[in-house]
């Protein structure tokens, strides 16, 4: 095998961080499309890589296939300037990857899943779904008013993990107007990574 696979939606901000990552870090590999409202991540083929049926998911070099996001991306960037070697920084970094699987993606990520992939509307949303969304975001706006990155003076993994999904929360029909340092780091990310805007 000659380069990592990568399976998964390139409409997943899951997926997007892990591809994001890689290409920041010219790592080669190859990309599979995964339908997951198909139910391609639960053939027998597919939950052999990953018992849990989730995208993304990685089949490294060896042969050997990793899933979740943050975790994937934590390994690819090891010994990386989007993982600094310092334990604390590495820490921290970890904080936010964490906050974000418990308290960013389940709201933000969710809404929008619901209104993007299920066709809903964005009255079908819960309330309380939007409420912790909205505090996610908030505390994003508080932490980047006085800082341009998450960790340190840099990009890192953390920044990478959260923008996934930040900066299409209004897919999920969040509002970003009245959160202008989010919009700025968003615009930071987007070409650090060189994507479009």
């Amino acid at each position: 095998m000659s380069a990592m696979q990568i399976f998964g939606d390139l409409g997943s901000g899951n997926c997007l961080k892990v591809k994001w990552t890689a290409d920041a870090l010219a790592i080669p590999y190859t990309w599979t499309d995964v339908d997951i409202l198909k139910g391609e991540s639960r053939t027998a083929a597919f939950l052999a890589m990953n018992p849990a049926g989730q995208v993304p998911t990685v089949v490294l070099t060896d042969g050997r296939a990793l899933g979740e996001s943050n975790a994937i991306m934590r390994y690819l960037a090891r010994g990386s300037r989007l993982l600094p070697d310092d334990p604390f920084v590495q820490a921290q970094i970890d904080g936010w990857l964490f906050w974000e699987q418990n308290a960013h993606e389940p709201n933000v990520a969710g809404a929008r899943f619901r209104m993007l992939y299920l066709m809903q509307p964005a009255s079908a949303v819960p309330e309380a779904m939007r409420v912790r969304g909205d505090q996610a975001l908030d505390r994003l706006e508080t932490h980047l008013t006085a800082k341009d990155w998450l960790v340190g003076d840099a990009m890192t993994i953390a920044d990478i993990a959260l923008v996934a999904y930040t900066r299409v929360a209004h897919e999920g029909g969040f509002d970003l107007t009245a959160r202008p340092a989010v919009r700025a780091w968003i615009a930071r990310c987007e070409a650090e990574l060189g994507l479009a805007s």
